[in-house]
């Protein structure tokens, strides 16, 4: 037996669980599943199977469904359980509360009542899709899903052309051929990008290239399972020194000059050495 019965504060605990291979939990997670007097779960039979899976008796506790179609008043039964003094645990179907997930609601509403909330921190697609990509980690940007009609899902991609960061989201199987070409001819066909699917599953697979061959190799065979896929910044070679002394002036209003041109030297993918000159010509202004 994994875990232990402790005694828990009156508060919302936000836990964090895998995305695939069920021993990817942490032992704290454990505790509290095992502990808090009240549950609730974007999807209740899997945090029933995960339970079962580590051998945590539910013993009469209530377990609440609480997922995109649940009404306001399931938000309300469980902050009225907190304002009882009762612990409540809270589980998204798969990896991290809140990210991508229905979560979000019930912990604003808490904050704005003066709840106690705390997490119980786990495994995240997101996270483990940036470690194994092999693409910048310094800065990223996470869309989750984009719109599925082609027009809407384009103006979306527009709109994140030139942020300097890897970009991350979440994607359905279904949609993924479109989603890349449609990424390829609104970022760059040549841009590079990477797939991740089914992550610490069985069947994990990791596929990189330029959008153009990821939207050519998705459309030739079918996908199947969870998602992520990733996009590499905008590494255009033609960066105007008005555009850099712009990102440049925000940054040192912030940063230190040595991590203002450090931060901006990643960003757009040019030599420190340059910027550097910048930031000193900017210093004498």
């Amino acid at each position: 037996m994994n875990f232990q019965k402790v005694s828990l504060s009156a508060g919302l605990y936000f836990v964090g669980v895998p995305i695939g291979t069920a021993r990817d939990i942490t032992l704290r997670a454990l505790d509290v599943l095992a502990s808090a007097e009240v549950l609730a779960a974007e999807d209740t039979r899997s945090l029933r199977r995960l339970m079962d899976i580590h051998g945590i008796p539910l013993v009469g506790r209530p377990m609440i469904a609480l997922h995109d179609h649940s009404g306001e008043g399931v938000s309300a039964r469980l902050l009225k359980a907190i304002g009882d003094g009762k612990s409540v645990a809270y589980a998204s179907e798969a990896g991290m509360p809140l990210i991508a997930d229905p979560g979000f609601e019930l912990g604003r509403a808490a904050g704005q009542a003066g709840c106690m909330i705390t997490c119980a921190p786990g495994p995240s697609a997101l996270l483990t899709a940036l470690v194994l990509a092999g693409l910048p980690t310094d800065a990223f940007h996470f869309a989750g899903f984009l719109p599925n009609a082609k027009a809407a899902r384009r103006a979306a991609l527009e709109a994140l052309r030139d942020i300097p960061g890897t970009l991350v989201f979440y994607e359905s199987p279904k949609r993924l051929a479109a989603m890349l070409a449609d990424a390829g001819s609104v970022l760059g066909r040549e841009r590079s990008g990477v797939v991740c699917r089914e992550l610490t599953k069985k069947f994990e697979e990791v596929q990189r290239g330029t959008l153009e061959e990821l939207a050519a190799r998705y459309e030739a065979r079918s996908a199947k399972g969870e998602i992520v896929v990733l996009i590499d910044r905008n590494r255009s070679e033609t960066v105007s020194e008005d555009a850099l002394k712009i990102d440049l002036v925000q940054a040192l209003e912030a940063l230190s000059m040595r991590d203002a041109v450090d931060m901006i030297a990643k960003a757009h993918d040019v030599p420190r050495r340059q910027v550097y000159q910048l930031a000193l010509e900017l210093s004498k202004e």
